[in-house]
């Protein structure tokens, strides 16, 4: 498999490009390209390439010093399990080596993932949201 993955700077994430990985995944069906290029401006990101294809791809919100915040980490859902994950994580983390404490919130079956990358689940902390 051919898949490389490309650090925030190195190659630019196309909106569309990205829409069509996240309705891939079944993810973000509302959102649209004007907002995603804004998102994109303003976050550290990381993709996978595949022949040019976006096939994987992981954004940081950060304040460039104390706290960063890892979301959509997502993989074509063809090429689950193959390791692109864990590169993109990697290479996240890589970017964001600076910074005091990096979060993220994700689905329970995903915690065994996210601990083999050194991130422990808080007890003590809740995650909340407001719409």
């Amino acid at each position: 498999m051919d898949v490389k993955v490309i650090s925030f700077g190195e190659k630019p994430i196309g909106a569309i490009e990205l829409m069509t990985l996240y309705r891939n995944a079944g993810w973000w069906e509302e959102r649209n390209e004007q907002d995603i290029d804004r998102m994109l401006s303003q976050v550290i990101s990381v993709g996978a390439w595949k022949n040019d294809v976006l096939v994987g791809f992981s954004r940081a919100i950060t304040d460039s010093k104390f706290r960063a915040y890892i979301e959509d980490v997502v993989v074509h859902k063809e090429l689950h399990h193959k390791g692109i994950g864990s590169k993109l994580i990697s290479n996240l983390l890589e970017e964001l080596s600076h910074i005091d404490v990096i979060s993220l919130f994700c689905e329970e079956e995903l915690i065994p993932f996210y601990e083999k990358n050194k991130f422990k689940n808080s007890k003590s902390q809740f995650v909340m949201h407001r719409k």
